[in-house]
């Protein structure tokens, strides 16, 4: 029996905050080669997952939260945004299903935010994952200013955001 508890959250959570890329995976599967792949995805909002789409082979992907804010966004093949969720542990939005081939990309709204994930395997680095050239790669300045751009054209402001307003 896996358990899910607040303790495994939180210690997922606070790896991701030390994390230089602010975001862990803990795995439930057992491989790699497992037929589907489960784990948690911890995040926080200066984490940036460079929008992706998977085709070889072509795996749907399930997002649900556990705990905290976090957008997913599906782009079309330009860049431009086809549709969003805020899914939010509080407010009745608790999960998404992305078909196979869909630009799409995360964003933590607010700290200590999870996420269980599935995702059809096998995993193979190599080809799990098509990143959008349009997008700017992972570690640069042009990511974070990305995100934030994406945040700005959807109106949605950060849990940093928020405490800098009320200042």
């Amino acid at each position: 029996m896996i358990k899910i508890t607040d303790e495994l959250i939180g210690a997922i959570s606070n790896k991701a905050k030390l994390s230089m890329r602010q975001r862990c995976n803990y795995n439930f599967h057992n491989s790699y080669g497992d037929c589907i792949q489960r784990f948690l995805n911890a995040l926080e909002p200066d984490s940036y997952i460079r929008p992706h789409k998977h085709e070889d082979p072509k795996k749907t992907e399930i997002f649900l939260i556990l705990k905290g804010r976090v957008l997913v966004i599906e782009f079309d093949e330009n860049g431009q945004i086809n549709d969003h969720i805020l899914l939010d542990h509080d407010n009745g939005k608790k999960g998404v299903e992305l078909p196979p081939k869909i630009w799409h990309s995360i964003i933590a709204i607010r700290e200590g935010s999870v996420l269980y994930e599935l995702k059809e395997g096998p995993y193979v680095e190599e080809t799990d994952k098509i990143f959008a050239e349009w997008s700017p790669e992972e570690g640069t300045k042009e990511a974070q200013e990305y995100n934030k751009k994406i945040l700005c054209d959807l109106k949605i402001t950060t849990q940093e955001k928020q405490k800098e307003d009320a200042k």
